[in-house]
């Protein structure tokens, strides 16, 4: 079976959800739908949203602590940060900038990427390539948060049945080159690229006015045309990962997938005819924590020992856009 060729490794896991739980029947008093409606379409049960005085620096941080601690890594010892999220703080400074400043790193390189739900798989290949070339980085840290509910229309069956907010974080280290990342691969369609987006503080449609339409400040997303996109093309890159490593899907062990829909996640098991007991899913839970999803999952897999050592993983992902990555991991003890 094929190694990793680097030995830069996962050594760290942490998540972060706000203590706030919104289950089906609070949430059904604003919308004409009903808790079981929702179960049948989403498999979501509940959903964790932060207070009005928490911020994503807040989750994140906690996230990031809790995944220094795994690993045993001290601030000074991270040379990387990446924060993936559309929902930091401020649009600019970077919130990975206030985390090396709450954490007491020292140097370090930091920014943000963007690239909505699939931002964690992205983080942690640009990090692991990153790591590859420049022997100096002894760690990264990727830190995927996002407080949805800032953005949503809770009025709104489209958004407010899915959205959640938390942070989940991954530290990466060298080893044993006999483990680590393996292969990574990425696509896009942006034939649908209005049908997940979030207008308002752009460039096109600047901070707005009391005065103006409000409606562009909230989330919006085409359901049908999400979950076609994923069906689609989901299968796609994950075949595509898992061939660069000369293996098929039938030979990854387990897959850790963003957590969108509890439904979605079930068909591209089903389609690929993957067993369900290879993947572990926390959306009836938490619903989708957006770039934090991938990640808090992967950290309740990791504390739960779903992950066995020398066993092959795969984390799979699609975000706004639409893009699609994959990454493929010989798990390490």
């Amino acid at each position: 079976m094929p190694h990793s060729k680097t030995g830069i490794r996962i050594i760290g896991t942490g998540s972060s959800l706000p203590s706030f739980r919104e289950d089906n029947e609070i949430l059904c008093k604003n919308l004409d739908i009903t808790p079981e409606w929702i179960i049948e379409k989403t498999g979501i049960k509940q959903r964790y949203l932060a207070g009005p005085d928490e911020h994503a620096s807040d989750f994140a941080l906690d996230a990031a602590r809790k995944a220094m601690s795994r690993a045993k890594v001290t601030a000074d010892q991270i040379d990387l940060i990446i924060c993936c999220t559309f929902s930091g703080d401020y649009i600019f400074p970077p919130l990975s900038a206030k985390l090396h400043q709450e954490l007491g790193a020292k140097g370090s390189q930091i920014y943000d990427l963007q690239a909505n739900c699939t931002g964690v798989v992205t983080g942690l290949t640009t990090a692991t390539d990153r790591m590859a070339m420049d022997p100096m980085v002894r760690h990264a840290l990727i830190v995927g948060v996002d407080l949805c509910s800032r953005y949503v229309d809770r009025s709104s069956i489209d958004t407010a049945v899915y959205l959640s907010d938390g942070a989940g974080a991954i530290v990466l280290g060298r080893g044993d080159d006999r483990a680590g990342i393996m292969t990574s691969a990425f696509f896009t369609d942006s034939s649908n690229y209005e049908s997940v987006r979030m207008r308002g503080g752009g460039s096109s449609f600047p901070i707005m006015t009391r005065d103006q339409d409000r409606a562009i400040d909230f989330m919006e997303m085409n359901g049908l045309a999400t979950w076609k996109q994923a069906i689609t093309h989901m299968p796609r890159v994950m075949k595509s990962c898992a061939e660069k490593s000369g293996i098929t899907l039938k030979d990854v062990d387990f897959f850790i997938f963003h957590q969108a829909n509890l439904r979605l996640i079930e068909y591209i098991m089903r389609k690929n005819r993957l067993a369900l007991d290879t993947t572990y899913t926390n959306v009836a839970e938490i619903g989708n924590t957006g770039s934090a999803s991938l990640a808090i999952a992967l950290s309740e897999a990791v504390e739960k020992n779903k992950i066995k050592p020398n066993s092959l993983v795969m984390l799979a992902a699609v975000g706004a856009g639409f893009n699609f990555g994959a990454n493929l991991w010989r798990w390490s003890e």
